[in-house]
Protein backbone atom coordinates (compact mmCIF):
# COMPACT_ATOMS: atom_id res chain seq x y z
CA UNK A 1 0.00 0.00 0.00
CA UNK A 2 1.35 3.27 -1.11
CA UNK A 3 0.50 6.46 1.27
CA UNK A 4 0.89 9.63 -0.25
CA UNK A 5 0.56 13.39 0.82
CA UNK A 6 -0.92 15.60 -1.49
CA UNK A 7 1.76 18.72 -0.82
CA UNK A 8 3.57 20.95 -3.56
CA UNK A 9 6.76 19.92 -4.83
CA UNK A 10 8.16 23.18 -5.60
CA UNK A 11 9.74 25.98 -3.66
CA UNK A 12 7.48 28.04 -4.35
CA UNK A 13 5.12 26.45 -2.71
CA UNK A 14 6.99 26.38 0.03
CA UNK A 15 7.57 30.38 -0.12
CA UNK A 16 3.98 30.57 -0.27
CA UNK A 17 3.43 28.66 2.98
CA UNK A 18 5.84 30.91 4.76
CA UNK A 19 4.08 33.90 3.48
CA UNK A 20 0.56 32.84 5.20
CA UNK A 21 2.70 31.40 8.41
CA UNK A 22 2.48 27.74 8.16
CA UNK A 23 5.75 27.28 7.19
CA UNK A 24 6.44 25.56 10.26
CA UNK A 25 3.72 23.38 10.25
CA UNK A 26 4.51 20.00 9.19
CA UNK A 27 3.23 19.51 5.97
CA UNK A 28 1.08 16.20 6.86
CA UNK A 29 -0.96 18.57 9.20
CA UNK A 30 -1.79 20.65 5.89
CA UNK A 31 -3.80 18.32 4.40
CA UNK A 32 -7.20 17.60 4.83
CA UNK A 33 -6.14 13.59 4.76
CA UNK A 34 -3.51 11.14 3.29
CA UNK A 35 -3.95 9.85 -0.01
CA UNK A 36 -4.12 6.25 0.54
CA UNK A 37 -3.94 3.87 -2.75
CA UNK A 38 -3.86 -0.20 -3.54
CA UNK A 39 -0.80 -0.13 -6.02
CA UNK A 40 -1.37 -2.19 -9.12
CA UNK A 41 2.03 -4.56 -10.60
CA UNK A 42 3.56 -4.02 -13.82
CA UNK A 43 1.88 -5.00 -16.99
CA UNK A 44 5.21 -5.19 -18.71
CA UNK A 45 8.91 -6.82 -18.59
CA UNK A 46 11.61 -4.27 -18.93
CA UNK A 47 14.10 -5.24 -21.97
CA UNK A 48 16.98 -3.84 -23.38
CA UNK A 49 17.32 -2.57 -26.88
CA UNK A 50 18.47 -5.53 -29.53
CA UNK A 51 21.34 -5.41 -31.16
CA UNK A 52 21.02 -2.51 -33.84
CA UNK A 53 17.91 -1.61 -32.65
CA UNK A 54 17.31 2.18 -33.43
CA UNK A 55 16.21 3.56 -29.48
CA UNK A 56 16.17 6.67 -27.93
CA UNK A 57 16.40 7.54 -24.01
CA UNK A 58 14.82 10.29 -22.63
CA UNK A 59 15.03 11.58 -18.83
CA UNK A 60 12.49 13.91 -17.18
CA UNK A 61 13.92 15.85 -13.90
CA UNK A 62 12.58 18.67 -11.68
CA UNK A 63 15.91 19.81 -10.04
CA UNK A 64 14.92 22.02 -7.72
CA UNK A 65 15.97 26.14 -8.06
CA UNK A 66 17.51 25.90 -4.98
CA UNK A 67 19.59 22.72 -5.90
CA UNK A 68 21.65 24.88 -8.53
CA UNK A 69 25.38 24.75 -6.80
CA UNK A 70 24.59 20.80 -5.32
CA UNK A 71 27.08 18.51 -6.78
CA UNK A 72 25.04 15.09 -6.52
CA UNK A 73 21.94 16.70 -8.00
CA UNK A 74 24.00 18.42 -10.78
CA UNK A 75 25.55 14.86 -11.37
CA UNK A 76 22.17 13.43 -11.40
CA UNK A 77 21.03 15.14 -14.42
CA UNK A 78 23.33 12.84 -16.12
CA UNK A 79 23.16 9.79 -14.21
CA UNK A 80 21.18 7.90 -16.77
CA UNK A 81 22.94 8.94 -19.83
CA UNK A 82 19.70 9.84 -21.22
CA UNK A 83 20.24 10.68 -25.29
CA UNK A 84 17.65 13.72 -24.16
CA UNK A 85 17.21 15.07 -20.96
CA UNK A 86 14.04 17.90 -19.77
CA UNK A 87 14.76 19.51 -16.86
CA UNK A 88 12.17 21.41 -14.87
CA UNK A 89 12.36 24.24 -12.37
CA UNK A 90 15.89 25.68 -13.70
CA UNK A 91 17.50 28.95 -13.20
CA UNK A 92 20.17 30.75 -14.23
CA UNK A 93 22.83 29.14 -12.17
CA UNK A 94 21.75 25.91 -13.34
CA UNK A 95 22.16 26.75 -16.44
CA UNK A 96 26.14 27.59 -15.58
CA UNK A 97 26.62 24.87 -13.79
CA UNK A 98 24.80 21.92 -16.56
CA UNK A 99 26.63 23.94 -19.39
CA UNK A 100 30.21 23.47 -17.65
CA UNK A 101 29.35 20.11 -16.62
CA UNK A 102 27.78 18.92 -19.75
CA UNK A 103 28.21 20.69 -22.90
CA UNK A 104 30.50 18.13 -24.85
CA UNK A 105 28.38 15.09 -24.06
CA UNK A 106 25.32 17.09 -25.20
CA UNK A 107 26.07 19.51 -28.21
CA UNK A 108 22.51 21.14 -28.50
CA UNK A 109 21.06 22.27 -25.08
CA UNK A 110 18.52 25.27 -24.32
CA UNK A 111 17.17 26.95 -21.48
CA UNK A 112 14.00 29.28 -20.46
CA UNK A 113 14.32 31.33 -17.50
CA UNK A 114 11.14 32.40 -15.85
CA UNK A 115 11.31 32.90 -12.16
CA UNK A 116 12.64 30.59 -9.30
CA UNK A 117 10.40 27.76 -10.14
CA UNK A 118 9.19 28.15 -13.89
CA UNK A 119 12.43 27.05 -15.93
CA UNK A 120 12.68 25.10 -18.15
CA UNK A 121 15.54 23.01 -19.88
CA UNK A 122 16.61 20.55 -22.65
CA UNK A 123 20.14 18.99 -22.99
CA UNK A 124 20.39 16.84 -26.14
CA UNK A 125 22.66 14.39 -28.11
CA UNK A 126 20.47 15.29 -31.27
CA UNK A 127 19.78 18.33 -33.54
CA UNK A 128 16.41 19.69 -31.95
CA UNK A 129 13.94 23.04 -32.60
CA UNK A 130 11.78 24.29 -29.66
CA UNK A 131 9.45 26.68 -28.51
CA UNK A 132 8.30 27.73 -25.51
CA UNK A 133 4.28 28.10 -24.46
CA UNK A 134 3.34 30.55 -22.10
CA UNK A 135 1.29 29.74 -18.74
CA UNK A 136 -1.96 30.92 -19.51
CA UNK A 137 -3.90 28.81 -16.68
CA UNK A 138 -0.82 27.60 -14.79
CA UNK A 139 1.81 29.67 -12.93
CA UNK A 140 4.79 27.61 -15.29
CA UNK A 141 5.27 27.65 -19.23
CA UNK A 142 5.83 24.59 -21.01
CA UNK A 143 9.09 23.73 -23.57
CA UNK A 144 7.77 21.51 -26.97
CA UNK A 145 10.89 20.29 -29.12
CA UNK A 146 10.83 18.09 -32.00
CA UNK A 147 14.25 16.25 -32.16
CA UNK A 148 16.24 14.15 -34.90
CA UNK A 149 16.90 10.77 -33.36
CA UNK A 150 17.77 7.35 -34.27
CA UNK A 151 13.82 6.27 -33.81
CA UNK A 152 12.91 9.59 -36.37
CA UNK A 153 11.68 12.61 -35.72
CA UNK A 154 10.11 12.56 -31.97
CA UNK A 155 8.25 15.52 -30.58
CA UNK A 156 8.73 16.02 -26.60
CA UNK A 157 6.79 18.58 -24.79
CA UNK A 158 8.17 19.51 -20.90
CA UNK A 159 5.17 20.97 -18.82
CA UNK A 160 5.22 21.61 -14.64
CA UNK A 161 2.00 21.76 -14.08
CA UNK A 162 0.01 23.86 -11.29
CA UNK A 163 1.01 22.71 -8.37
CA UNK A 164 -2.35 21.96 -5.48
CA UNK A 165 -2.16 25.31 -3.86
CA UNK A 166 -4.80 27.75 -4.45
CA UNK A 167 -3.74 31.54 -5.99
CA UNK A 168 -4.75 32.74 -1.81
CA UNK A 169 -2.01 29.72 -0.78
CA UNK A 170 -4.54 27.36 0.62
CA UNK A 171 -3.05 23.97 0.30
CA UNK A 172 -6.59 21.94 1.70
CA UNK A 173 -8.79 24.14 -0.78
CA UNK A 174 -6.17 23.71 -3.63
CA UNK A 175 -5.91 20.04 -3.22
CA UNK A 176 -9.86 19.80 -4.06
CA UNK A 177 -9.86 22.85 -6.51
CA UNK A 178 -6.84 22.92 -8.51
CA UNK A 179 -7.63 19.51 -10.73
CA UNK A 180 -9.27 21.08 -13.17
CA UNK A 181 -6.81 23.81 -13.37
CA UNK A 182 -3.82 21.07 -14.53
CA UNK A 183 -6.48 19.40 -16.81
CA UNK A 184 -6.67 23.11 -18.70
CA UNK A 185 -3.28 23.57 -18.56
CA UNK A 186 -2.80 20.25 -20.41
CA UNK A 187 -5.57 20.76 -22.93
CA UNK A 188 -4.20 24.12 -24.33
CA UNK A 189 -0.60 22.68 -24.16
CA UNK A 190 -1.61 18.94 -26.10
CA UNK A 191 -3.68 21.19 -28.53
CA UNK A 192 -0.88 22.63 -30.02
CA UNK A 193 1.13 19.10 -30.30
CA UNK A 194 1.34 17.89 -33.75
CA UNK A 195 -0.56 14.96 -33.97
CA UNK A 196 1.54 13.58 -36.98
CA UNK A 197 4.77 12.98 -34.94
CA UNK A 198 5.86 10.32 -32.36
CA UNK A 199 5.18 12.41 -28.81
CA UNK A 200 6.72 12.41 -25.48
CA UNK A 201 5.07 14.35 -23.06
CA UNK A 202 7.23 14.75 -19.40
CA UNK A 203 7.82 16.80 -16.33
CA UNK A 204 6.12 17.52 -13.41
CA UNK A 205 2.22 17.15 -13.54
CA UNK A 206 1.63 17.76 -9.92
CA UNK A 207 -0.63 15.24 -9.32
CA UNK A 208 -0.78 11.51 -9.55
CA UNK A 209 -3.85 10.18 -10.85
CA UNK A 210 -5.75 13.42 -11.85
CA UNK A 211 -7.38 15.79 -14.54
CA UNK A 212 -4.60 15.70 -16.55
CA UNK A 213 -3.29 12.58 -16.38
CA UNK A 214 -6.89 11.53 -17.99
CA UNK A 215 -6.51 13.96 -20.86
CA UNK A 216 -3.79 12.79 -22.43
CA UNK A 217 -4.98 9.31 -21.66
CA UNK A 218 -8.30 10.23 -23.79
CA UNK A 219 -6.02 11.12 -26.56
CA UNK A 220 -4.79 7.96 -26.58
CA UNK A 221 -1.21 8.24 -24.32
CA UNK A 222 -0.12 5.85 -21.95
CA UNK A 223 1.70 6.23 -18.51
CA UNK A 224 5.68 4.31 -19.37
CA UNK A 225 6.55 4.04 -15.42
CA UNK A 226 3.61 1.78 -14.38
CA UNK A 227 3.61 -0.04 -17.62
CA UNK A 228 7.46 -1.28 -16.29
CA UNK A 229 7.05 -0.69 -12.71
CA UNK A 230 3.82 -1.02 -11.29
CA UNK A 231 1.95 1.79 -10.02
CA UNK A 232 2.50 4.37 -7.08
CA UNK A 233 6.26 4.49 -7.58
CA UNK A 234 7.44 7.66 -5.45
CA UNK A 235 9.19 10.42 -7.39
CA UNK A 236 8.83 13.12 -4.85
CA UNK A 237 9.89 13.05 -1.45
CA UNK A 238 9.15 15.45 1.89
CA UNK A 239 11.15 15.57 4.91
CA UNK A 240 8.98 16.36 7.64
CA UNK A 241 8.77 16.35 11.73
CA UNK A 242 6.73 12.98 11.17
CA UNK A 243 9.08 11.13 9.09
CA UNK A 244 9.21 11.02 4.97
CA UNK A 245 6.12 11.56 2.82
CA UNK A 246 6.24 10.31 -1.30
CA UNK A 247 4.21 11.01 -3.70
CA UNK A 248 3.97 10.42 -7.42
CA UNK A 249 4.12 13.55 -9.28
CA UNK A 250 6.29 12.87 -12.18
CA UNK A 251 5.25 11.25 -15.25
CA UNK A 252 6.47 10.22 -19.06
CA UNK A 253 3.40 9.50 -21.16
CA UNK A 254 3.75 9.02 -24.92
CA UNK A 255 1.83 7.91 -28.10
CA UNK A 256 3.24 6.43 -31.58
CA UNK A 257 6.59 4.75 -30.65
CA UNK A 258 6.91 1.67 -27.90
CA UNK A 259 8.70 2.12 -24.54
CA UNK A 260 10.81 -1.05 -23.60
CA UNK A 261 11.81 -0.01 -20.05
CA UNK A 262 11.55 2.90 -17.39
CA UNK A 263 12.71 3.39 -14.22
CA UNK A 264 12.46 6.04 -11.38
CA UNK A 265 16.47 6.86 -10.31
CA UNK A 266 17.61 7.13 -6.90
CA UNK A 267 19.50 9.82 -7.71
CA UNK A 268 20.15 13.71 -6.48
CA UNK A 269 19.36 15.66 -3.68
CA UNK A 270 16.08 17.52 -5.79
CA UNK A 271 12.83 16.34 -4.00
CA UNK A 272 11.96 15.09 -7.00
CA UNK A 273 13.39 12.01 -8.80
CA UNK A 274 14.75 11.54 -11.97
CA UNK A 275 12.68 8.94 -14.48
CA UNK A 276 14.20 7.60 -17.49
CA UNK A 277 12.51 5.78 -20.16
CA UNK A 278 14.19 3.56 -23.18
CA UNK A 279 11.87 3.82 -26.64
CA UNK A 280 11.82 2.27 -29.76
CA UNK A 281 9.85 2.58 -33.34
CA UNK A 282 6.74 1.28 -32.84
CA UNK A 283 5.98 -2.06 -33.95
CA UNK A 284 4.50 -1.30 -37.25
CA UNK A 285 5.90 1.95 -38.04
CA UNK A 286 7.22 2.07 -41.55
CA UNK A 287 10.32 4.41 -40.45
Amino acid sequence: MNTTLPASTTRRLQDALAAIGLAKVPLIAIAIALLTACATGPTHTARAPLPDEPHLTVMTFNVNYGRAHDPLTIAAVGAGDADIILLQETTPAWEENLREAFSEQYPHIAFHHDGGAGGLAVLSRYPLEHEIYPATDGWFPAMNLVAETPIGRVQCMSVHLHPPVSESGSVVSGYFSTGSVRRKEMQGYAARLDEALPTIVVGDFNEGEGDAINQMRDRGFALAVPMFQGEGVPTWRWNTSVGEVTSTLDHVMFKGIDAIDARVLNAGRSDHLPILVTFVRKADSDL
